[in-house]
């Protein structure tokens, strides 16, 4: 089996875990979801820093499922400064099969987004604000901007024909 690695990255309230749940349904069992919240918050619970613990479990989680799956995803805000390596070299571990998205929304368009989700009572506006980092680009081969132009189907649709 020659898995597929999936990232998908961007600002909170972009998108990345609703579409990353949409894939993943998409493509049934055995699709492994790596989500950036779950490993360091839930799993980990440690600050979002340089060198923090789940960016080595992100990796390593991420290569177990290469010839396990048949998709891997990893989703999250995943900044380049602290996570650009060590996506990297899941794309040159994925043997080139990886898919990497960034959404790059108007910070004005993740308020609107959050607002819609059950999230919104964990955190706000203000703290949507110090998180913010636009354009934030892997500036890797192949790497999709997604907009705010484009619909959740639209997104799904760009994803699963490109796969193909």
């Amino acid at each position: 089996m020659e898995s597929k690695l999936i990232i998908i990255r961007g600002n909170s309230g972009s998108g990345k875990t609703t579409t990353a749940k949409s894939l993943q349904n998409h493509f049934g069992r055995g699709t492994l979801v790596v989500a950036q919240d779950v490993v360091r918050r839930d799993m980990l619970k440690v600050h979002d820093r340089e060198g923090n613990l789940s960016i080595d479990l992100i990796r390593e989680i991420a290569k177990y499922g290469r010839d396990k799956c048949e998709v891997v995803i990893v989703e999250g805000i995943l900044n380049k400064t602290r996570y650009g390596e060590m996506l990297n070299n899941l794309i040159q571990f994925y043997n080139e099969r990886a898919f990497t998205y960034y959404f790059d929304l108007p910070f004005e368009e993740t308020v609107i987004r959050h607002n819609t989700r059950a999230k919104k009572m964990e955190f706000g506006e203000d703290s949507l604000r110090s998180w913010w980092n636009p354009n934030d680009y892997l500036g890797v081969d192949r790497e999709m901007i997604l907009t705010e132009n484009m619909s959740e189907k639209d997104v799904l649709e760009l994803i699963l024909d490109q796969l193909e």
